[in-house]
């Protein structure tokens, strides 16, 4: 890796209007980024100066150098401990902000657990009956602290002593829904808080459906409690398959539209689930 490429590669993805793609074609045309260190006007990239302008703020290096003492960790594509499985994704995140236990992206047993937001008893009655024997066989639960299934999702398992990973759309300053704050900081305190944007970042609408690919990513498989057609749960569900990743979806009522998503799965052939044993029987040779 060059000399100060990390350090380059962090300080970039600060930087005003920077998709994923534009770091992409950043790197393809200079790999060790060393065309950032010039001055604006002697950059030869298109559209640069405003990229350059941010690279050299002062405002932006003095933000980063305080993420330690904030206990933010940062992780690029490059270092060692980036998630392996991350990698196998369409545009795999550069860069990963984690508060927390960044033992848990190691682990081989990661279940993306999603659903509806406006869960229903039958949601709380699943997740609550099979969340005790997933969190004993060592299965971390992954979501993305969206009301909800997400939310008691990340709960249950935190009930019953298991380890979970919420992946939150915008940055850790703008935790959203407001009134999972508290369970942020539980789960950065005792469990593990990721996000794909630098700290200050606003969480906008397509943050969330570009989140879902996080976690069905980071995740050995993804169960669909409850869903809708036309759903967030469906598009992580199905950004699963395009992986190569196990579906796994809890059949529900032919008279609740909450069901209807999940039962669609099952006919895609997604394996049905009525208890945790249909789920770990399939990892049984994942520690």
């Amino acid at each position: 890796m060059p000399h100060n490429f990390r350090e380059r590669l962090i300080r970039l993805h600060h930087c005003g209007n920077m998709s994923w793609k534009r770091i992409y074609t950043l790197l393809k045309t200079d790999p060790g980024l060393y065309s950032l260190n010039n001055c604006p006007s002697k950059n030869k990239i298109p559209q640069a100066t405003e990229t350059i302008a941010d690279f050299h703020s002062h405002q932006i290096h003095e933000n980063i150098k305080q993420y330690s003492k904030l206990g933010i960790q940062i992780i690029t594509f490059f270092d060692s401990i980036y998630p392996s499985m991350l990698k196998e994704i369409y545009q795999p995140p550069w860069v990963l902000y984690a508060k927390g236990d960044l033992s848990l992206l190691q682990k081989q047993r990661k279940l993306a657990v999603v659903g509806s937001r406006n869960a229903t008893v039958y949601s709380k009655e699943v997740i609550k009956a099979i969340m005790k024997e997933l969190v004993e066989e060592r299965v971390v639960i992954v979501s993305g602290l969206a009301k909800g299934v997400d939310t008691i999702a990340h709960m249950t398992a935190d009930e019953h002593n298991g380890k979970t990973i919420a992946i939150i759309a915008g940055g850790f300053n703008h935790i959203y829904p407001k009134e999972n704050l508290l369970l942020a900081e539980t789960i950065k305190e005792s469990h593990l808080l990721l996000s794909e944007y630098p700290p200050d970042t606003k969480p906008l609408k397509w943050h969330f459906p570009m989140r879902n690919r996080i976690i069905s990513g980071i995740s050995r498989g993804t169960l669909v409690v409850e869903a809708k057609r036309k759903s967030g749960s469906l598009i992580t569900a199905n950004l699963a398959l395009q992986e190569g990743r196990d579906v796994f979806a809890v059949p529900g009522s032919i008279f609740s539209p909450n069901s209807y998503g999940a039962n669609d799965l099952i006919k895609q052939g997604a394996k049905p689930v009525s208890s945790a044993s249909d789920i770990i029987e399939e990892w049984e040779f994942y520690s």
